[in-house]
């Protein structure tokens, strides 16, 4: 396992060429210290772990790592599905100016359209995801205050990696010397 940069985990996932709307994550507060930790899964891809925490306002820090090379049966379960009415999305940035404007009109478009017929927030979401092209997206199970039931079931089920990135991220908090994110 090879523990690296959080941003560099997500522009994996954002350069990946799987089914966008394959991906599940769960997330929640890390249990001892300061920040979030972060399970994405995929069937294709597998399952990353991400450790965070802002450093400020402006500048969220962190490290993870690939734990799992597929979503297999053991882990699906951990993982939300569809009925979940949580969201998230992996974005990047447009390139240039003009795929910035692109991306604009498909969305004015699509907002549009589904302001003058009846739809679902499913669909909604679905189709925004689509006009702005997002390569990661899908149901996510997470709560800001506590840690949702399977995240520490990933955490023990990942025990090692745990153990690796808990403290990667506590020299990352250390080395930045703030001793505790912002709240």
């Amino acid at each position: 396992m090879r523990v690296r940069e959080w941003q560099d985990i997500l522009d994996d996932v954002s350069e990946g060429s799987v089914d966008p709307d394959g991906w599940r994550a769960v997330a929640g507060q890390r249990r001892d210290g300061v920040g979030e930790d972060l399970y994405l899964g995929h069937p294709g891809v597998g399952v990353y772990h991400l450790k965070t925490y802002a450093k400020n306002p402006y500048d969220v820090r962190g490290v993870g790592a690939k734990v799992a090379r597929s979503l297999d049966d053991e882990l699906t379960p951990q993982f939300p599905t569809e009925e979940r009415p949580r969201r998230f999305a992996v974005q990047s940035p447009p390139d240039d100016e003009d795929e910035a404007e692109s991306a604009a009109r498909r969305l004015a478009e699509t907002v549009k359209v589904h302001a003058e017929a009846p739809t679902t927030p499913e669909d909604f979401f679905e189709d925004v995801m689509d006009a702005v092209d997002s390569p990661a997206y899908g149901p996510m199970s997470f709560d800001l205050a506590d840690r949702p039931e399977p995240l520490d079931t990933l955490s023990e089920t990942f025990a090692e990696a745990e153990k690796l990135l808990d403290a990667e991220l506590e020299a990352l908090i250390e080395d930045d010397g703030v001793g505790r994110g912002f709240q």
